[in-house]
């Protein structure tokens, strides 16, 4: 298809033509057009967009940091550094904007899916008159393909039934997928899909598994393949790796070349970087410094026991970023042997938001902990204890609030903190030769995550689409960036710019900022103040850094930008404003579909990769789980029956030795197990847990008995429990405990059940008292016809 081809209506409607109706196809008069394949106009490149987790703008070497990225200083050596690019200030709302390019408001995703409401803005169901810029390109005869992480999808359509159209390869527009669907993932034991399909890793840590390297050969193999049957047509490839994002996992040959380097603390980190980041002219010399805030504790306030733990918990983090950028490169270094990498427009972008601060102030062996609310367990003893662990499979590590402060430098505040550029502001590289003279310079123009996909469309000669799949489309919200390509003093065309994350909030207009924290995502206890009472700051178009709040002494002028941010507030769907964040994650006080109604569920052998979302919740209550099982002939039956969490959290039921137990593993820190002493003989049974929680408030103990065929075979005491989560990643497995596995007596491999399992029932409240600790046929059979 020429250039002449209508691209506003996508698909491309058939063009047919008129021709001569013959009756034998050997008539001189038969004539056919040739058919053409679909192809971009003449001269689209190649696009690859590179996004990095959870990484500040003071992080990489390219942008004055700490930490060597020789696959980013060299592409920015061929290309261009842009220093005033931003994102949202958290995961799934920049890649949302990202993708769409349109704003995170507009496309649903005010916040993570998992605390989605009704709310237009914070629904995470991106309407469907804006269609991503992945189908656009495919349906202009793009090959299309994403790697790695994918956080946008609906919790209610996360488990295997879909739906898929907000998959990468269901409705995202990507032909292939190869990653995990989640805000984390294990390094070492991911939860992947090939597209919709779940997969596990090919090897185990052991044998020398990592995800980046997967995702990385993957995405090889992916672009080889594409070039060798369709070199004339281009691809589009979105990697996304889960690094940096925690857990910090990284081979330890990685961290250790960075011992002893972090031994001087952040605050003398700081003001290293600051000076590395002026020498190479990514901030302006006038660019000052701004203070550390009070809630961020000194290195020097910290306890000296703690010092070796802490500097351990940033060298961890150096490898993996340093590692990233290493499979990063082979990336690169793959477009350059197929001859085709100066033909790519390749876009690196160091970082989805801000550095994360969500590992709290003395950082965590196990983040799971800290996110539901327990991080006193891990004292300076429990942590030093563990210290050659932090990045390995045995850990489920962070760093400090003082380290991700550091690695936004030179600014204030962290991932979450829309209001400051420390949690929006990112270094980005941009590289293609072909259709950029420019190289090794450094860009200063204001843009903003959301200006990524008009600016593929440019360079690729392809238009806006009006209509796609029959539906009149939302138009971009983002301005393409071609015009800073070649012309480094070329004026800012985008000259305002709203942010907004947990009601922290900000506007960018023509130089100014008017901005105001509410909340930092490590003191979650304390109740948040009125939102009316928020203190408004103003920093003017020459401080760089957002240094000195100057809102004193100009009240019209931050009276005229409060009164801006309304009206973009308001044209982009960010009210109601919604500061909740413990309350969103109910389901049911959110508005937000669930899969699963009332207190049973009934599970089949073979499930599983079934996430919190999309199963009964038993946390903090009393539950019973049955199972009918059938134990070959010769008696020997081992395995998972079912298996939920993994090794940093949560339960099992299973055979070992033939014997029903069930282990509760609370964060990894302490097992439970209640065993029976005899193993199930031969033939058809019923193996039941009956857990009878203490109640009295979240995550307290509770008391465990198992019965076989309604004749109690062990009981036995668990002291506390987790409150809000098992994981971010692990699922439900029955028949298997996939990823890590949640008790010490088996391992991936060991634990698929040797035996087969029918069904397994899982009751709440009412539902779990049976006095005859058995359910019938006729009670499932009650149970299933009253749930339709």
């Amino acid at each position: 298809m020429g250039g002449s081809t209508q691209r506003q209506v996508l698909p491309i409607p058939y063009q047919g033509s008129d021709f001569p109706a013959t009756y034998d196809a050997k008539d001189p008069e038969t004539a056919f057009p040739p058919i053409e394949p679909l192809l971009p106009p003449e001269g689209a490149p190649n696009v690859l967009i590179v996004l990095i987790d959870d990484c500040g703008f003071g992080a990489s070497s390219s942008f004055g940091g700490p930490i060597a990225t020789p696959t980013f200083d060299r592409l920015a050596e061929q290309g261009l550094k842009y220093t005033r690019f931003h994102n949202t200030s958290l995961c799934s709302p920049s890649r949302a904007a990202l993708l769409s390019g349109r704003n995170h408001h507009t496309v649903g995703m005010g916040g993570i899916t998992e605390i989605a409401t009704s709310a237009p803005g914070y629904s995470s169901v991106r309407p469907n008159d804006c269609a991503p810029l992945a189908e656009t390109l495919k349906l202009n005869g793009y090959s299309t393909a994403q790697f790695g992480k994918c956080h946008e999808v609906p919790v209610w359509q996360t488990s295997p039934m879909g739906p898929f159209d907000s998959w990468p390869s269901g409705g995202g527009g990507f032909e292939y997928f190869y990653g995990f669907i989640g805000g984390e993932t294990n390094q070492y034991a991911p939860a992947l899909y090939h597209n919709t399909t779940p997969v596990e890793p090919d090897r185990t840590p052991e044998e020398g598994y990592h995800l980046t390297e997967d995702i990385t050969d993957r995405a090889i193999g992916w672009v080889r393949q594409q070039k060798a049957l369709m070199p004339t047509k281009p691809f589009f490839t979105y990697f996304a790796p889960g690094a940096t994002h925690a857990p910090h996992h990284v081979p330890t040959e990685w961290s250790d070349k960075y011992r002893g380097q972090f031994d001087d603390g952040w605050d003398v980190l700081r003001e290293e970087t600051f000076a590395r980041q002026k020498q190479l002219g990514v901030l302006p010399e006038s660019a000052e410094l701004t203070a550390r805030h009070d809630q961020i504790p000194a290195w020097d306030e910290m306890p000296e026991e703690m010092k070796p733990v802490l500097a351990r918990q940033m060298e961890v983090y150096a490898g993996f970023l340093e590692h990233t950028d290493h499979h990063v490169g082979r990336l690169i270094d793959a477009l350059e042997e197929l001859g085709v990498l100066d033909d790519t427009l390749v876009y690196v972008i160091i970082g989805d938001n801000g550095a994360s601060a969500e590992g709290d102030v003395n950082g965590c062996f196990n983040e799971l902990i800290n996110l539901n609310g327990a991080a006193e367990m891990q004292t300076a003893e429990f942590m030093a204890s563990r210290i050659d662990d932090f990045g390995t499979p045995a850990a489920y590590n962070h760093y400090a609030v003082g380290w991700a402060h550091a690695m936004n430098t030179p600014y204030q505040w962290t991932k979450q903190v829309a209001s400051h550029w420390g949690g929006t502001r990112t270094g980005t590289i941009v590289r293609w030769p072909n259709g950029i003279q420019a190289a090794g310079e450094t860009r200063h123009q204001f843009h903003h995550v959301i200006d990524v996909a008009p600016t593929v469309l440019e360079a690729a000669g392809i238009p806006e689409p009006t209509f796609v799949h029959g539906v009149q489309q939302h138009p971009y919200e983002g301005v393409s960036m071609g015009y800073t390509f070649d012309d480094g003093q070329a004026a800012d065309r985008r000259r305002t710019q709203y942010f907004e994350m947990f009601v922290n909030r900000g506007i960018y207009h023509q130089g100014w900022t008017a901005v105001t924290r509410h909340s930092i995502p490590w003191d979650q206890g304390k109740p948040l103040p009125p939102i009316d009472d928020d203190m408004w700051e103003l920093y003017g178009p020459d401080d760089w850094t957002q240094a000195h709040n100057v809102a004193a002494e100009n009240p019209a002028q931050l009276a005229h930008l409060q009164q801006k941010f309304l009206l973009e507030a308001s044209k982009y769907k960010v009210f109601p404003l919604d500061d909740r964040r413990i309350e969103r994650f109910n389901s049911d006080l959110a508005g937000r579909p669930t899969l699963i109604h009332g207190n049973s569920q009934v599970l089949f052998g073979g499930m599983g990769r079934l996430t919190e979302n999309v199963v009964l919740n038993v946390k903090n209550k009393s539950h019973a789980v049955t199972a009918d099982l059938t134990v070959p002939d010769d008696g020997n039956a081992n395995g998972v029956i079912i298996a939920q969490g993994g090794a940093f959290g949560g339960w099992s039921i299973y055979l070992h030795d033939g014997r029903p137990t069930y282990c509760y593993n609370l964060f990894g820190m302490q097992h439970s197990y209640i065993r029976a002493e005899q193993p199930v003989p031969a033939g058809d049974h019923q193996v039941r847990l009956e857990f009878t929680y203490d109640g009295g408030g979240l995550g307290k103990g509770a008391s465990a008995d198992l019965y076989l065929d309604g004749v109690q075979i062990a009981t036995g005491r668990i002291d506390a429990t987790v409150p809000l989560a098992f994981s971010g990643d692990e699922t439900m497995d029955v028949g298997s405990d996939t990823a890590t596995p949640v008790s010490e007596d088996y391992d991936s491999r060991s634990s698929i059940f040797t035996g087969r399992i029918h069904r397994v029932q899982i009751d709440l409240g009412d539902d779990a008292n049976d006095n005859d600790h058995l359910i019938s046929p006729e009670e499932r059979m009650r149970i299933i016809t009253t749930r339709q």
